[in-house]
Order: C-alpha cells, then structure tokens, then sequence
C-alpha cells in the first residue's frame, strides 16, 4: 500500500539506523528504494543487506521523482536517510490519519535527534511557523513527505531545475491541485547534522532568505545558496552557479 523513497549519497553512518526502524513497524511497507546519486561509501551494500530495491539518484528532488517512478503503490513516503522512524506505530498512524482526512500529502511535526535545548527551540519554532501557514502557504520538509502517487504524477513530481527548497515548491503545488494537511498522532526525529556542520545561525539564515525567496522571486532555480547533497563535506559536491 505504501512505498518509502530515500534519497541517498554517502550516508553509511545513518542510514542502517532508518532502515532498521522501518523494518519494527507495525505497518510494513511494500517497498523500499534508495535513489542514490554515487556513493563512495558503503551506502549501496547497506541498502541492499537490508532489502531495499535500488536505483539512480541524483539531488534530493530528481532522487525523489526516479524513486516515484519505481514506485507501485497507492501511496509514496519521502524520506531523507538522517530520520529515524522511533515510533513503530509511525507508518500505521500516519497513513490512517492520511485516509481519514483524505489528504492527498502530509508531513508532521518534527523533532530533533539532539540533547541540545536550541535545537529543540528551532524545532519548536518551525513546527509552530509551518502550522500556522498551513494549506495557505504550505511547507512540508523533503525528510517527510506522504504522497498520494496520482497526486505526484499530476503535478509532474518535484521540480528538476529548482536546486533549493525543491520541497516547498512541491508543497504548494501539491497544495493547489490536492489537500494538504499536517499530521497529528505522529512526529518524525531528524539529525542535527547539518545544523552542526554548517551552524545553526547560519543554517537559520539561509532557510530565512530561501523563504522570503518564494515569497518574491519564487522557486529558486540558481545555487546563490551553495546547497550541497551527501552530508561528508569532502565528498559533496557544490552545484556551478
């Protein structure tokens, strides 16, 4: 009924933990498929211990769409490789919520994977900013998306030449020809890792920009906001301006 998507690259260190939590849920998913754009790391053998079905990837949003494409099922989870499905009743609640309000994509609050009290202030912040914007000027982060796969292949799936804040765009797109909604009886955890990487402020910055990017210029084809993809710093790859 319900396929996950995990767009990867270089990502050995977290992703055996996302792939074990999926396989403790009460609702087992149909598929899973890692999208991966080269590793060098042990990010394939992993995923394939794990049974997952893998295929070309690329940045988060063309991952994303060679993922949908695989896809067989009614419903299509978006997941990046630093979350962690806690919850074992994630899958079950989520999905049974998606039906009973008949939304066509949803996200949830999220959490941080962190001891830290900013990181669970920023996190706070963003979960109350997202609910108050709701349908009107929707957000739902690319680490967690519920998709119905009609949904996707009617709005073409996720922008290609959009390099930042691909997710967004998809949202309010989704938004337009669907109902979009937040779920309530589930919560995602997600790494800090880039937050540690890049820092906070900076990291908060330049999510505050790319917002009011959207807001006035919309989509944000260029990468004036040096956005990389794989999280070792040495490996990753800048996009040319």
């Amino acid at each position: 009924m319900i396929t996950i998507v995990i767009p990867t690259k270089n990502e050995e260190a977290v992703l055996p933990r996302l792939l074990e939590s999926i396989q403790h849920q009460t609702v087992q998913p149909h598929e899973v498929i890692v999208a991966d754009a080269g590793s060098t790391d042990r990010t394939l053998d992993i995923a394939r211990a794990y049974g997952a079905t893998i295929v070309e990837g690329g940045l988060p949003g063309p991952g994303r769409n060679r993922g949908a494409e695989a896809a067989k099922t009614d419903f299509i989870l978006f997941l990046d490789a630093d979350v962690e499905l806690r919850d074992p009743e994630f899958l079950e609640r989520s999905l049974g919520e998606m039906l009973e309000r008949r939304l066509d994509l949803a996200t949830c609050d999220v959490v941080p994977l962190s001891d830290v009290w900013v990181d669970h202030a920023l996190h706070r912040a963003y979960n109350v900013y997202v609910r108050a914007c709701g349908s009107v000027l929707p957000h739902a982060p690319g680490f967690c998306m519920l998709a119905r796969r009609d949904l996707h292949e009617r709005i073409g799936g996720f922008d290609e030449s959009v390099l930042f804040c691909e997710d967004h765009d998809y949202a309010r797109r989704a938004a337009k020809a669907g109902t979009f909604g937040i779920i309530r009886s589930a919560s995602i955890p997600v790494s800090v890792r880039r937050m540690e990487r890049d820092g906070r402020l900076n990291i908060a910055v330049k999510y505050a920009l790319g917002e009011l990017h959207l807001a006035l210029l919309g989509p944000i084809r260029h990468n004036r906001f040096r956005y990389t993809f794989g999280h070792r710093a040495e490996k990753s790859e800048q996009l040319q301006k």
